[in-house]
This record gives structure tokens, sequence and C-alpha cells, in this order.
């Protein structure tokens, strides 16, 4: 556009790397290579874990362990409505900014109305449920509460549970045993945010000014972005997100020629010719899912093998910085299988090599069959082309 630089696909590829750290693993404390990234997809309990190895230099799975524990990093329903990992500092403005989002989807679902509980409802409930999650409890105890509060139907309880706790400011709470802090389905564990990091979901005022923090904070960790991508990462309107935009964000054009990209005054973007080294992804890692155009790191041709039908995001390879296959744990135990969906060089079979050690290192001890419940999509079929085993 007139007036503005165009960006390349790789710069604004190289660009994305560089921001989450992705070109260069970085000696950073893992608190700040949280505000760094700004938002880990958190779904499965392995996954924070695997990002952070991929991020952090010499990174020590007990280190997020322990800032879990403290509530420093905190894991809660939030953008796109599942399950992130955040820097406490940054929750409640991120649970404000996608309220009007996430109180939609629970409190207006057909299965919440039909146990007999109305958005009203909800907001009597929500301040005796923060008082009564002020000492953490699982979804069993929390969910009798629901109901000896409400009297709803046995059979409606834990749909309406659900719908509730994922609208509610609660934070996640570490499983004490459970090798990655925290777990999914009926174990898990919920508290209250703190006082002091608690939003105000019925401020209008304390909305907007939410989202114009994620806003900030979404650019400074994915930028250059479109309207649209920032609108994607959240799951907001995209007028609010042009409401929400400052007049000091700098303008770009996107490879298109005609989509305008916005950026923090002096964020880093490297030259589309840096080197990217080899990755493997946690499933449903963040570049994958951020922004509305997702060709920026996931070819258009591997989309569908790799973002399957029901939601599932599988573990991913990155060559040159873009996805080039999938990986998992070998099916007999004996380490990494990695599946490439196009012939790779023998220097980056090397260097996936090493990758595939350190990984496995990290597994072993805690979760060595990761993700292995996803396997059927490998039985199911994929287009790969070069597999190899790394034990």
């Amino acid at each position: 556009m007139p007036g503005m630089t165009t960006l390349t696909a790789r710069a604004l590829n190289r660009s994305t790397l560089a921001r989450q750290l992705l070109l260069e693993r970085q000696p950073l404390g893992v608190e700040e290579a949280v505000r760094r990234v700004v938002a880990l997809q958190a779904q499965q309990p392995a996954s924070p874990y695997v990002a952070l190895w991929n991020r952090v230099a010499d990174f020590r799975a007990d280190d997020l362990d322990a800032v879990l524990a403290r509530f420093r990093v905190v894991r809660s329903t939030l953008m796109r409505i599942t399950l992130h990992a955040v820097h406490v500092d940054d929750y409640a403005a991120f649970r404000a900014a996608v309220e009007p989002t996430v109180r939609g989807a629970r409190l207006r679902d057909p299965r919440f109305r039909a146990a007999g509980l109305t958005e009203g409802d909800a907001d009597d409930l929500l301040p005796e449920l923060l008082e009564r999650a002020e000492v953490a409890g699982d979804a069993r105890e929390l969910g009798e509460w629901l109901r000896a509060r409400t009297r709803i139907e046995a059979g409606s309880a834990p749909t309406a549970w659900r719908m509730l706790r994922q609208y509610a400011p609660l934070w996640h709470a570490p499983v004490a045993g459970a090798p990655w802090s925290y777990v999914s389905g009926a174990g898990q564990r919920f508290v209250a945010a703190d006082r002091a990091h608690r939003p105000e979901l019925r401020d209008p005022e304390a909305v907007a000014a939410g989202l114009r923090v994620l806003v900030r904070r979404y650019l400074e960790g994915f930028g250059p972005a479109s309207v649209a991508d920032m609108a994607q990462f959240g799951l907001v309107q995209q007028k609010r997100v042009r409401a929400a935009l400052g007049e000091d964000f700098e303008e770009f054009t996107a490879p298109d020629g005609k989509t305008v990209l916005y950026d923090v005054p002096g964020g880093v973007r490297p030259a589309g010719d840096v080197p990217a080294p080899p990755r493997l992804l946690a499933m449903w890692d963040s570049v994958l899912l951020a922004y509305a155009d997702r060709g920026r790191v996931l070819p258009s041709e591997y989309r569908k093998q790799v973002t399957r039908v029901n939601g599932d995001v599988l573990p991913t390879v990155l060559a040159d910085g873009y996805v080039a296959g999938v990986w998992r744990t070998a099916p007999d135990g004996t380490g990494v299988e990695v599946g490439a969906f196009r012939p790779l060089p023998p220097e980056v079979w090397e260097a996936l090599e090493a990758e595939a050690r350190g990984l496995r290192r990290l597994l072993t001890g805690r979760e060595a069959a990761a993700y292995r419940r996803y396997d059927h999509w490998w039985v199911k079929g994929l287009p790969v082309v070069e597999g190899r085993v790394f034990g």
C-alpha cells in the first residue's frame, strides 16, 4: 500500500519464530519466557513443557512445576475458549478481554440453559463459587457444591459445572504426583484466581482495557499481524480489535499487497533469509493457531493433515521455519518417531536426531508416551514420505 513497507512471507515467518524464541533457544527463566511468548496452549498437560523445551536453553521441567505451584504462571480458560498457560500478571487483562466471547459460549450454551440455569443465575453464583474455591477443590467436590446450591438434576450437573467453571475466573491447581503438575479429566483441581489478579468481568471499561492489553501483548509475541489475525488469536470480533488498536503502532503491507499489518514500535523483524533450525513442536503449539492466515508457519497443503477435523493439532516438525511433518513417541517406547511430508536434506535429519534425543530426555521420567492417545491419526494414515525413529 502507498507509503508502507511490504513484508515478504518469509520475513513474517522469521518474525514469528524470533518472537516465539524458535530461532534460537534463549537463556531465560521460565517466568520471563512465558511473558515473552505471551501464551502457551495447554489443553494437554505435557504441551507447555514441550513448548518451553523448544524455546528455553537448558530448560528443566521442574522449573515450570515450581512457577505453576506458586501460581506465577497460571492455567485457565482464555483465548479461543481453550486452556492456556500465561504469566499471572497477564491473566486479568487477558480474561477480561475475552469476556464477551466466553460468556456467550458458556452461559448462553443451550446445555447450560437446559440444566435450568441462566446467565443471571451464574452471576449470582459466581461470588459464592469463588469464595468456595479459595481452597482448591477437585471437579467432583465443586460439581457437588453446584448441584447442592442449585438443586439441578443429577444428569445435567456435570455439563452445567463444566460450563460454569470454564466461565468463572478459576485456575487449574497442580495435582500432587502428576507428571506434568496438573491433569486432564476427572482428577482436575481448581482454585479461585487470587484477588490481586481477578478480572472485572461485568465492567465494560475493564473489558475494553483488557483487550487493549491483549492486542499489544499479542503483537509483541506474534506480530506483525492483521486485524483478522488478532481477532483469531482471541476469538473476538474484528470491530472490537479495531477499537482497541492505538495510534502508536507501526503499519506494514502484507505479502498480498492489500492487507495492513500492525506491529509494536521496534518489534524484532529478522530478514527472511535468517536460518531457522529444525524443531519438534508440541501439540497445539501457539505458532500454528495464532493467526487467521496459518500459512505463516503451516503450509496450506499440510493443514488438513496437521489440523484434524475435530480440532486436534498434531505435534509437528519444523524445517526451515515451516511445518514439514509430524512426530510421536514410538509405539514400542524406544524413542521418538519423526515423519516428514517431503524429503529432507541429510543435515536436517541430523539436527532432528539431536532434537529427538533431547525431547526423549524431557519425556523420560515424566510421561514417555506423551500424546499416545492421538496415535490413531497415524494409524489412519498420514502423507509421510520419509520417516526415522530416534532412540
